[in-house]
């Protein structure tokens, strides 16, 4: 057993260099970093560009330099939020106004694009979005004709655009410019993208590479002070494939021009209790005695929750500190953040990680933040965390150490923590961290060696229709098989271009009737597909008759049909096979579509307006009530909700076993019921929610006892489902959407897709 205990570590001051010599295309910045300067002159020649300059040292900025290479041409830069889409975006507007660059800047998130006219192309977003990089003054007449657009967005746009999933009517268009017209591509903050977004990022890039655009002067900049390890073997493995990636750090310590950029650091680490409440009460004595002993200093406490930080204020107002702190959350409008930063204790959540930096006005001569306590589960969040106490870049005081306290999962601890050499300073540290498996970004291997392959067939299966019979048709499997090298897959591109059809088959037929099924389905795209999975599950004597060629499918689709029955049961297959992968193919993991909310009272925003929430964070944290089609919160649930399903299974225990147990699949006929202190609490929200088919894998809790421990510890929720039989009920556990089914991957459970094939790839 290891013995866990808090460690103690100095961290020596950070530096950044200066520039010295500014060529000229960049004498308009006036003094500059070298980092910056690094950025604008390796982008020259370089395809992608990493730039790994620290925190709070204008990295923004050194992106944008990369423009002036071609200053006519339209760009495009990804920020991880909507706050930050705004914040970059006057960045960009000022950058562009200073270089004298022609750009039109647009930000566009989805509610920048509903909002632009509706006059000259109609109300469908699609539309707008595609006119304005067409011709931004196609929606906007005022900025001239045919200028590059410089426009500012977010993953999820950028996700939706480059996997062909828009929309329906303008997927196609949209496509082909943002894979077609943005000459530099910028992705700020990438350490944040979760595996999936990973995926996408990287596909973007090989797509660039297969198709021979970086040969035509395409520049993609990836800004991060703290890039994730798999990432970057990642990167490593596609500049081994032929793209030529370069690293800016910004901290030669060999120059001569070194600006203190950060103070030491002592730094505290700790293990995350167990107990919610014993970590809350921790942190809480521990900000009290911070204030009792150095009453001037300021600092900050960063949690993953936006309930933690809530229930951290109600503490600390009990012991005596209200007035003396202010909240920052993901919600809060950009004028009460400035007002909380000006408090001397800063309650936030991660979205401050970016794009906040914690300035106070008047400014003090030293740092902003004089400690910080944080908790970080992940490798990327802890260094970024860690950043952004004692940032002293342009301050007058740089040598008064800053403190900082960070719980860590306590499964750090087992796995070599307890091995740093705490005289080792920021390496020793860098060292150590790197070697903990826990603090991995969640679901890289698994989900980059699985079914992150039947995610990249879409937008492939996509391109190779569009390219039938043209050249660049074979660039197809070349581009599938340069992501397979670069994720570490070992299924090829027949295998998930068959899935892919199957899946394209389930979503068209499931979208027709079971009466044009039988005159129809051979007329729809992957219909056939769909037809050959449907026998292979539910008739496997025929569908080995078929593949010994004793029969065709022709022959067999003759007597298929003539059961009505038969029909009923195929469309049911493609119900279930859509709504089971249905979690793979959505941006955000979420169990339900999100919800439009009302919230007067600014439990969930901080101004009046509409916001969108996942339906069991609602369920669980608020009280509410359904107004016209809005549902209006009404106040903060003084305890939180149990949440659980039951589902009637029309069959034995044992078939149920037999067939629905560990398996990915959708469930028909299941129920949400929400309990306090073990009450039911009805709500007519509940119907609401709930769908004819719920996506997820249902398990054993007693043989999955420690899987299920093991997904509290992650955060990733599980649900008690309540098992409804003809014999008798069982009760089970339900890991609804893909991060549940993941996380069971992870643990080396052996789960079966709705074709009975194996879920994992290879581990």
């Amino acid at each position: 057993m290891v013995n866990k205990q808090n460690m103690q570590i100095n961290l020596e001051p950070r530096n950044i260099s200066a520039s010295t010599n500014l060529p000229h295309e960049l004498e308009f910045m006036g003094d500059a970093l070298q980092h910056q300067v690094d950025v604008f002159e390796q982008s020259r020649d370089a395809n992608i560009i990493l730039d790994l300059a620290p925190t709070g040292t204008g990295k923004t900025k050194a992106g944008f330099t990369v423009l002036l290479h071609q200053p006519t041409s339209s760009a495009i830069y990804i920020a991880p939020t909507n706050a930050l889409v705004q914040q970059q975006t006057e960045a960009a507007l000022k950058f562009v106004k200073e270089a004298g660059l022609p750009h039109v800047v647009k930000s566009a998130s989805a509610k920048d694009i509903k909002g632009w006219s509706n006059d000259k192309v109609g109300k469908r977003s699609g539309e707008k979005l595609y006119n304005v990089l067409r011709n931004p003054s196609t929606i906007f007449p005022e900025v001239g004709a045919n200028k590059p657009i410089l426009l500012v967005t977010n993953p999820d746009i950028f996700y939706y655009a480059t996997f062909f999933t828009y929309n329906r009517l303008d997927k196609d268009n949209i496509a082909s410019s943002f894979y077609t017209q943005f000459a530099t591509v910028i992705i700020d903050e990438f350490h944040l993208y979760d595996a999936k977004k990973l995926v996408g990022l990287l596909f973007y890039i090989a797509y660039f590479h297969v198709f021979g655009f970086f040969k035509n002067q395409r520049r993609v900049v990836l800004l991060t002070a703290t890039p994730e390890p798999a990432c970057e073997a990642a990167l490593e493995s596609l500049g081994k494939q032929g793209v030529k990636i370069v690293r800016v750090d910004g901290e030669n310590q060999n120059s001569s021009n070194l600006l203190p950029s950060q103070t030491a650091v002592n730094l505290e680490l700790r293990p995350i209790p167990e107990k919610k409440d014993d970590f809350l009460l921790s942190i809480a004595s521990q900000v009290v005695e911070l204030i009792e002993e150095k009453p001037n200093h300021n600092g900050a406490v960063i949690l993953d929750s936006k309930d933690q930080i809530n229930r951290l204020a109600d503490i600390l107002k009990n012991r005596g500190l209200d007035g003396k702190f202010g909240r920052i959350t993901g919600s809060t409008p950009q004028l009460e953040r400035q007002s909380a930063a000006q408090k001397q204790i800063i309650l936030a959540t991660s979205t401050v990680d970016v794009g906040f930096n914690f300035e106070k006005t008047p400014a003090p001569t030293r740092q902003n933040l004089d400690w910080l306590i944080f908790s970080a589960r992940e490798r990327a969040s802890f260094w970024q965390r860690l950043g952004r106490v004692g940032r002293v870049l342009g301050k007058v005081e740089t040598d008064i150490p800053s403190l900082a306290i960070a719980y860590l999962p306590d499964e750090a601890w087992k796995q070599g923590l307890e091995n740093l050499d705490t005289t080792g300073g920021r390496n020793a540290l860098k060292t150590t961290l790197e070697s903990l498996r826990c603090l991995d970004k969640p679901f890289l291997r698994v989900y980059w060696c699985s079914e992150a392959f039947l995610e990249i067939a879409r937008p492939l299966l996509e391109l190779e229709v569009k390219l039938e019979g043209l050249n660049g048709s074979d660039y197809i499997p070349l581009l599938f098989n340069t992501m397979r090298e670069t994720l570490g897959g070992k299924r090829t591109w027949d295998n998930y271009r068959w899935r892919m059809k199957i899946l394209q088959g389930a979503e068209n037929l499931s979208n027709t009737s079971v009466k044009n099924i039988k005159k129809d389905w051979k007329y729809v795209k992957g219909g056939q597909a769909l037809l050959k999975a449907f026998i292979k599950v539910h008739y496997p004597e025929d569908w080995e008759n078929i593949e010994t060629k004793r029969t065709t499918l022709a022959e067999y689709e003759a007597v298929l049909f003539e059961d009505e029955e038969v029909a009923e049961d195929l469309f049911e297959f493609a119900e279930i096979w859509r709504a089971s992968y249905s979690p793979l193919f959505q941006f955000r993991d979420s169990l339900f579509d999100n919800l439009n909310i009302y919230d007067p009272h600014g439990l969930l925003l901080d101004e009046l307006d509409e916001t969108i929430l996942d339906p069991i964070h609602l369920l669980r944290y608020y009280e509410f009530r359904q107004k016209d089609e809005l549902i209006q919160v009404t106040a903060r649930a003084a305890e939180i909700y149990e949440i659980s399903f039951r589902l009637r299974y029309h069959g034995v225990v044992q078939d149920f076993i037999n067939t629905q147990l560990n398996k990915l699949t959708a469930f028909r006929d299941c129920h949400i019921i929400r309990r306090l202190n073990g009450a039911v609490s009805p709500t007519p929200l509940l119907t609401e929610l709930e769908k004819n088919l719920l996506p997820g894998v249902i398990v054993c809790p007693r043989t999955n006892a420690s899987i299920v421990f093991q997904l509290y510890k992650l955060g990733v929720i599980s649900y008690p489902i309540q098992v409804e039989c003809d014999d008798f009920s069982r009760e089970y556990i339900i890991l609804p959407s893909l991060s549940g089914i993941l996380t069971l991957a992870m643990r080396f459970k052996q789960l079966q897709l709705p074709d009975n094939e194996c879920f994992v790839a290879c581990l």
